[in-house]
């Protein structure tokens, strides 16, 4: 199991042979802009041997992130609009996002919320905004649900993960906890019985989303990782972005989402990837994200299917955006197409 410092500076980069030193100054530049942060096991997952290799570009800073388009924003989902106290985002009436801290173990180059986080983000809410925070959870009867994000929530302490649910625990109205995390696949070694148990703290159902993007972050120690926390009894569901160079390949896809099943965690989410600064080259049409996303109907099982879907700009929530399989034909009929890309009618003509 890979222990030690995460890579953070683009010396650090290039000593590990994850950049060309001649890259070294440009590297510098992006990472003075947005956060890096690379843990050993995300960088014992690298094929140095390998330009195009899908886990780098996930990690790896590149001077393209320099490159601004005019659709791009700083809050690309809105969570500023949505936010009554620091802390938490309220767009959807029986749910809110809780963002007890800004920092991750990793720093993705697509991270829709890279304005945000790292050291030079929001950083960790203090005892007056946490305690505003809980007391907004506590006062609004219609919150079911609290997720758990930021940052990722797994970066606290068990301790300090376990004083923020003990406290939703006395909150009757909050029946579901769920924490959106990458730790078991960057950082494996942190899920260990005392954050398993810090994560059962609030006495609620607890459900933690995983974020992966390519079939081989889901190693040995990562499936364990996972494996610790199912067993503990806490349901699993994927999220996942859809990105140039690391999955944009029907084949590729299709494994994740396999891999995913294959640990008994329900793929959930595909997201197109938001308008973030700097991600220009990670975005694929829309129209192309659904060729893909139908890609994956019939080719795997329906348990492997997860939902692709946009977080509208503004602030406006999500939208599903697959390409739909059925169209009006007309004299009650509609025109239906399969998975093979043939068409049929329903109900059939002449019957």
């Amino acid at each position: 199991m890979s222990k030690g410092r995460p890579i953070r500076t683009a010396r650090e980069l290039a000593d590990a042979g994850l950049i060309d030193a001649a890259a070294e100054e440009a590297i510098s530049h992006v990472a003075s802009r947005y956060a890096v942060a690379i843990t050993p096991a995300v960088a014992n997952l690298i094929d140095r041997g390998y330009p195009d290799d899908p886990i780098a570009r996930q990690f790896v800073p590149d001077p393209a992130e320099l490159t601004l388009t005019p659709e791009e924003r700083a809050d690309p989902i809105g969570d500023g609009s949505h936010s009554p106290v620091a802390g938490i985002v309220h767009r959807y009436p029986d749910r809110v996002l809780l963002k007890a801290v800004h920092v991750c173990p990793v720093y993705c180059r697509f991270c829709f919320r890279r304005e945000m986080v790292g050291p030079q983000g929001l950083g960790t809410l203090t005892t007056a905004e946490l305690d505003a925070a809980i007391a907004y959870i506590e006062t609004h009867s219609e919150i079911w649900e609290v997720i758990l994000t930021g940052g990722d929530p797994l970066v606290l302490s068990p301790r300090r993960l376990g004083e923020i649910l003990e406290r939703l625990q006395a909150i009757d109205h909050v029946k579901v906890v769920r924490f959106h995390t990458r730790v078991p696949v960057v950082e494996p070694e942190r899920i260990d019985a005392d954050l398993v148990a810090a994560l059962k703290a609030s006495g609620k159902t607890t459900y933690v989303a995983l974020h992966a993007n390519h079939p081989r972050e889901l190693t040995a120690e990562a499936r364990a990782a996972t494996a610790r926390l199912i067993d503990a009894g806490i349901v699993m569901v994927s999220q996942s972005v859809l990105l140039r160079g690391v999955n944009d390949d029907p084949e590729v896809l299709a494994e994740l989402m396999r891999a995913f099943v294959e640990a008994r965690i329900k793929p959930y989410y595909l997201h197109h990837p938001d308008l973030a600064p700097g991600t220009s080259h990670f975005r694929l049409s829309i129209e192309e994200g659904q060729t893909l996303a139908a890609s994956l109907r019939g080719r795997i099982s329906g348990l492997c299917q997860p939902t692709y879907i946009l977080d509208i700009p503004g602030g406006h929530g999500k939208a599903v955006i697959s390409a739909s399989a059925i169209s009006a034909e007309g004299g009650g009929c509609y025109t239906i197409t399969d998975f093979r890309g043939n068409a049929h009618s329903y109900p059939p003509k002449g019957q």
